[in-house]
Parts: C-alpha cells; structure tokens; sequence
C-alpha cells in the first residue's frame, strides 16, 4: 500500500478479527496485546493435526521450514535482508540475556544504556552490576538531549551499547539511533537495538552500521503473532560464543560423536536455545500471512497509526487534558501509542476496564494504543472514557487536598 491506508477495506479487515472484536468491547491495547485475527486460531489447530501426521517427523517435515519462513518476513518487515542471520526464543529476555554471556563478568564488560530500557534489561543490568558488569546508565528523562548524552557516554572499551528504538512508557522515537550505532562499532562495541515498540508499527532508519546490528524484538504486541515468537537479529560472521545456549544451537551435532569441545551451528542457531513449544510459529505465520492478504505492509501500519494517535490527542486536547499528554505531538518522534499522565495510572485502567475499554498503565502514564482495525468511533469512544476517568480522579485529588 506505499504508506497509505486510503485503500484498506476497514470491514473486511474486522470481519476477520471475528472473535476478539465481538462484544462491543474497545480494545485501546494496540501497544501491548493486539487482537490476533482468527486465521490465529486455525493456525494453531494446525499444529495439533501436523504432530498428530507426523509425531517426531513435524520438525523436519513442517516446523523448521515454517520457522525458516517466519524468519524471513520478520526480517523483512524489519528491515533487513531477509537472509540475514536469525534467532528465536521465548522472550526478548531469554536472547539479550544469553548475548550478554558473551562477556564474562569477570573482565568488568562495560555497558552503555539509558535509565528508560524495559523493566528485563534494567533489572538484569542491575543484577549483573552486583557480579562485575560495569554499567553507565544514561539518564533519559530529558528526552531532547538523549542521543547527545549518548553519544557522548559512549567511549572506548565499551563491551555493549543497549538501547530502545521507541521508548516503551511514552512512545518516544529515539532520534539519531544510527548514530548512536555508529558510535558503537567506532569504539569496538556491539550495537544492540531494543526494537519491540517499533516492529510491524514504526519504520526504523538503522543507518551506516545496519550491517553490525544486533536487534531484538517480539511478536507480542503490534505484529499481533502472540507470545514465543520472540527473535534476535545477527550481523553476519559473527564469531561471539555466548555461554547459555541448548542443544538447538548446535542441532546437527546430535547425530555425530560427542565431544568435549563446544560447537555452534550456522546463522541464528550460535544464539538458540533447547527444545521449545512450535505452536507460536504456525500463528505467527498465518498472522504475518494475514497482513499481506490485507496489504498492510510496515508503511501502511505507520500511516494508520500516525492518522489514529493524531486523533486521540485530539480527543485529549478537546477535554482539557493536551498538557498531560506525555508523548510527543511530532509524528517523527511519536511511535505507536499515546500516554497520558494521570494520578492513580491502575485505579483508571480497572475503572476503565468495567466501561468495556481495554488499555494499561505505567506508573502514573496511562497508554493508549489503538490498531488498525479500530473504527474512529471506537477511539473517540475510548478516548472520551478515559478522559472522563482522569477528570475523576483529578476532581478526587482535590476534594482529598482540601478536605
């Protein structure tokens, strides 16, 4: 579709969300569980009928080729060649985490990320700084100035550089991130990209060290696959041994003699794990089959979604609440949700939840994300509730203060 939404058959595309659209529920959760489209379901029925066909043939005679498949158009919805090296797992966690044992504690590896990384890698950094990692923790708060004080934290003999393409309480795009990732290769250090706000809903400029990229993300959230389908992208060559991997990274060595030395298999398999659940995967490639049938190609999601978070802050405008709107107003700098802050971030979730709109909260930042199936009447539905909720909350505060 070129970046346009104009042609989409909008009933069409909720005629095959048949079970998670009905009830008349609004389903503000775009940024964090998409409604899976019902080719999901048979998917899975799939997956019983092939293991019961085959048994311990499914591996050879289905799965592996469907992962390969899934593989090469999440690489390209990525943007990457779709031959490029990938790995699996069943969260972005489990990958980073078995990245990072490529650099033994004891050598003190330096590690360069920001104070606004998902709860996984800054918790993991913290517990990692207690066995020898030395971590520079950029703070992110003045968003403006981010990729500045990167830059400039990033120095020679530094082991990694970790950071978020959109930032997951705001939604904020991190600008000059080819930039940054350049910086990374200059002083020997591996680039890694946090993209799971940006695949399948933000188009990414990884600039000149592309090539170099180490990128993870999920399936989870705007691409609609579900859990497990979780994957890291792999420069070519690599020759890292990272310490926790299973008997899939080195799956042809089953059948020979077994040695003392430890081996890993070509492409994505250096960084995979043990046996795992196949399910994820035939969804995942129904569901990524889904967008093409409907032409909806990364530019396309992204000119949806510009178009829907551009009328929720609209609504938010309308009802007294613009300066609370934490994200940004440019659409550069806007990914795919809009937060909002409100006191008692939880408390307006539940109470939205029982008005039948679905969303969520981080701390006191109450995201909103719409999907391309949404009507506008659903977001203006959406949007108005928790408008409405905030005031309360609001006008609660203040009868509280001056009581």
């Amino acid at each position: 579709m070129g970046g346009s939404d104009e042609a989409l058959d909008l009933a069409a595309l909720r005629a095959a969300y048949g079970r998670f659209l009905a009830g008349g529920r609004v389903l503000l959760t775009g940024h964090s569980h998409q409604a899976w489209p019902d080719v999901a379901r048979d998917a899975m029925d799939l997956a019983f009928d092939e293991a019961a066909r085959f048994v311990d043939d499914k591996w050879s005679e289905s799965i592996f080729p469907r992962i390969d498949a899934v593989g090469r158009g999440i690489l390209t919805r990525l943007g990457f060649d779709p031959g490029d090296a990938i790995a699996f797992g069943k969260s972005t966690h489990e990958l980073v985490t078995r990245l990072l044992t490529c650099f033994p504690a004891q050598r003190e590896p330096v590690v360069v990320t920001t104070t606004a990384e998902f709860h996984s890698l800054y918790r993991q950094l913290h517990r990692l700084a207690e066995e020898g990692f030395r971590v520079t923790w950029v703070d992110a708060a003045d968003r403006a100035s981010l990729a500045d004080r990167m830059l400039e934290a990033i120095k020679p003999g530094t082991s990694v550089v970790a950071i978020s393409a959109v930032l997951f309480e705001d939604a904020f795009i991190v600008p000059r991130l080819g930039e940054i990732a350049q910086r990374a290769v200059e002083v020997g250090a591996i680039p890694l990209i946090d993209a799971y706000h940006a695949f399948n809903a933000v188009p990414i400029d990884w600039g000149p060290a592309k090539e170099h990229l180490y990128v993870t993300a999920g399936g989870y959230k705007y691409a609609a696959l579900g859990e497990g389908v979780c994957f890291l992208r792999i420069p070519r060559g690599t020759t890292l041994r990272p310490v926790d991997t299973g008997w899939f990274s080195d799956f042809a060595a089953l059948e020979g003699e077994r040695s003392s030395k430890v081996g890993y298999g070509p492409g994505g398999a250096r960084f995979s794990g043990a046996s795992f659940d196949a399910t994820p995967f035939y969804r995942a490639q129904a569901v990524l089959a889904h967008w093409e049938r409907f032409g909806l190609d990364v530019p396309a999601l992204r000119a949806i979604s510009l178009r829907q978070t551009r009328r929720i802050i609209a609504r938010l405008d309308d009802a007294g609440l613009g300066d609370r709107v934490a994200s940004s107003r440019a659409d550069e700098r806007r990914g795919a949700f809009v937060s909002v802050r409100t006191p008692h971030g939880h408390d307006v979730v539940q109470r939205l939840r029982g008005r039948g709109v679905f969303t969520d909260a981080r701390g006191d930042l109450l995201r909103l994300g719409p999907a391309p199936y949404l009507t506008n009447d659903e977001i203006d539905a959406g949007t108005s509730a928790a408008a409405e909720e905030i005031a309360k909350i609001l006008r609660e505060n203040d009868a509280a203060l001056h009581r």
